[in-house]
């Protein structure tokens, strides 16, 4: 079992087990039937504004305000989203998926649209409804990803019931809505 000793970066993570894991397209294929909610994380660590779209994003505690998300070390994005100090994770609401499409468009001019920094630096996109930026606590690299810890240090977002989220499922965009609801 590995542990997170180092509060700002760690070191590789390495399975201990020596069994063989699934193959990538059997993995990739059992994550297919699992939704998940859609963010545009972005960091600015002095070399320009960056963004990428994800769907790891995860609360992992209350007290301290901690997520979790994980950048891809194909993305474009990542090894500036790694060493920046903090960030912002914009919660996309059905209307917003243009970002999720613009965010994880290889070679696009990601801050072509309106945005503008908060006093502390982070690019926000101007016009989304929910964002929080964030304080990253460690990394730690897995596979050909780096997971990524926050302390959430701000916050705007709407009431929850205004929000209706953008959901990536089976390699489609969806809603959530009260039209969805099943109880």
């Amino acid at each position: 079992m590995s542990t997170l000793t180092d509060h700002n970066r760690l070191a590789t993570f390495v399975p201990e087990s020596s069994v063989p894991g699934l193959e990538p397209s059997t993995f990739r294929e059992f994550f297919r039937h699992h939704a998940l909610g859609v963010a545009v994380v972005t960091a600015d660590a002095g070399d320009g504004p960056v963004a990428m779209t994800v769907t790891s994003l995860s609360s992992i505690s209350a007290e301290p305000p901690l997520f979790i998300f994980s950048a891809s070390a194909f993305s474009s994005s990542s090894d500036t989203i790694r060493s920046a100090k903090s960030i912002v994770v914009h919660l996309l609401d059905q209307d917003e998926r243009w970002l999720a499409k613009l965010a994880s468009t290889s070679g696009a001019d990601r801050f072509s649209v309106p945005w503008h920094p908060l006093p502390t630096g982070e690019p926000v996109y101007s016009g989304i409804k929910a964002w929080m930026r964030g304080e990253i606590v460690a990394t730690v690299d897995a596979g050909a990803s780096t997971v990524i810890v926050a302390q959430a240090v701000e916050s705007s977002a709407p009431p929850a019931e205004a929000h209706v989220p953008l959901v990536y499922h089976n390699r489609i965009w969806h809603a959530i809505s009260e039209n969805s609801r099943l109880d």
